[in-house]
């Protein structure tokens, strides 16, 4: 018996020896003994918390072999919220991958997309003494000499900045936003270690990476990073959704303090209020939440087709509603954008499925150049009708804009259908919009509610008068363009001769 047990573990000692072996032939491959303890935590928390696929998707039998070796078993959450638990525990850079994954419902899938969706970045916050050293460098002057009243406990604190209410010397109260510490330094080193765990996808598993496009995750995160480690891009943003909601009665967006704003710290006025989804509480304050409800809706069909201008981190942590019953976004580093183009194409797939005439669907999707011009408009039109079948025929409170989106990237793949940004983040916009309204009132249907703007809407940009006008406008730019286009045969002419 000694003898067998002695022989088990001499064999355990040897396929251990092997593995790490294995992995210290793959992890040389990386630039630095930094990237290689980097990549060693990261497969241990993702092992921690079962959510290895991510590991798996490198294709290197070995590390497979270790990480299920030291996997807990977590049977009781989905894989989406595996994940989500371990981005978690990874910290910054991997909450904003999470983040990002969440709006690509078309590459992870819609069940992982939605579970991320609830991906929170809190995390413990830096030192006040760090946030005034921040201040005094950024805007030339101490928190005592800018600020009446300072708080020194953070009121939140993010994967990217931390939160200080404060009173200006004017005595406005305002939320005054700094980004953490070598945070630009902490997230490089992360997307250079993402670049060479995609490029290795893309080597190691070419047939799972052409679904995924790991790289192209990878830089869709790096752009949207760049802009939120970028304070100024956020007061911005902030400033254009105020100004087109200046006379917009229910829906109130703070003020940005500019001379406040640096690179890393931004100063806008402090929101007081209740998270839109807490029904029982907006009702305390006298409110009617399906009057909320109403005005959510229409505010979100306004930024989206009015305006393409769009605030697309909609979670309840967000958006608030005060005491005038005012909707009052707050976080403005991520927004989205659709030309005026777009919104029409996105109206006709819309309004296609609504009247369940799937060809009209296709033609859009054909139109607006999303999919192929050789592949069958018929058979497209077939597989838009498998998808809004099932859907159309929930009842109308049931029926989810957000998953019918989702659904239509299921069948992307098979179309070779071109990957549209905007309407990802459409899509997740909608998917947390329509579940706010679901906290407010499961029985309504929040696109219901806006119906009367959107059938103003498409009588307005989609209408016979709407479509001369158009044309009318082409023609003119054409006519603009013409002395040019002349001159240029010209000189083609001349050179030929």
């Amino acid at each position: 018996m000694a003898g067998l047990t002695g022989l088990y573990g001499c064999i355990v000692g040897i396929t251990l020896i092997y593995i790490c072996s294995r992995l210290v032939y793959y992890v040389c491959m990386l630039k630095s003994s930094k990237n290689l303890a980097h990549l060693i935590r990261i497969a241990r928390i993702l092992a921690k918390n079962d959510a290895l696929f991510p590991v798996e998707m490198l294709n290197i039998p070995s590390l497979n072999l270790f990480v299920r070796i030291v996997r807990r078993r977590r049977k009781h959450l989905t894989p989406g919220q595996r994940l989500a638990k371990a981005f978690q525990e990874l910290g910054p850079s991997f909450i904003k991958l999470g983040q990002a994954l969440s709006t690509r419902s078309d590459l992870v899938g819609e069940d992982i997309a939605a579970d991320l969706t609830m991906l929170r970045d809190q995390l413990p916050p830096f030192p006040v003494a760090k946030v005034k050293e921040i201040i005094l460098a950024e805007l030339h002057d101490s928190v005592n000499n800018l600020f009446l009243e300072f708080d020194d406990v953070p009121a939140a604190a993010a994967s990217i900045a931390q939160v200080h209410f404060a009173r200006t010397r004017d005595n406005e109260e305002v939320a005054v936003k700094i980004l953490r510490p070598n945070i630009e330094v902490e997230i490089a080193k992360d997307i250079a270690l993402f670049y060479w765990i995609a490029r290795m996808i893309e080597k190691r598993n070419p047939i799972y990476a052409k679904r995924m496009r790991p790289v192209e995750v990878v830089q869709t995160l790096e752009n949207t990073v760049k802009i939120e480690l970028d304070l100024r891009m956020e007061a911005a943003a902030a400033s254009e959704l105020r100004e087109n909601f200046r006379n917009w009665p229910g829906f109130y967006v703070p003020k940005i303090y500019w001379k406040f704003v640096s690179k890393r710290v931004l100063v806008i006025e402090k929101v007081s209020g209740v998270k839109i989804d807490r029904r029982e509480e907006i009702a305390k304050l006298g409110l009617n939440p399906d009057e909320i409800l109403a005005t959510s809706s229409k505010a979100l069909f306004k930024q989206v087709f009015d305006d393409g201008f769009f605030h697309a981190d909609l979670h309840p942590g967000n958006v608030f509603v005060n005491a005038r019953g005012e909707i009052v976004p707050i976080d403005f580093g991520i927004m989205g954008r659709i030309d005026r183009q777009s919104r029409i194409y996105i109206a006709d797939i819309l309004a296609g499925f609504l009247m369940r005439d799937y060809h009209k669907v296709a033609k859009a999707h054909f139109d607006a150049g999303y999919v192929p011009d050789d592949k069958s408009l018929d058979n497209f039109a077939m597989a838009c009708r498998a998808v809004g079948e099932p859907i159309m025929d929930l009842p109308i409170n049931e029926i989810s804009v957000a998953r019918l989106l989702a659904q239509m990237f299921s069948v992307a793949e098979e179309f070779e259908m071109i990957t549209q940004p905007h309407l990802l983040l459409l899509q997740k916009t909608m998917m947390m919009a329509e579940g706010v309204g679901r906290a407010l009132n499961p029985n309504v249907n929040m696109w219901k509610l806006a119906e009367p703007l959107v059938r103003e809407w498409a009588a307005k940009n989609m209408g016979v008068k709407a479509q001369i006008k158009n044309r009318l406008g082409e023609a003119r730019e054409f006519l603009q363009q013409l002395p040019r286009l002349i001159d240029l045969l010209e000189l083609y002419l001349r050179e030929k001769v």
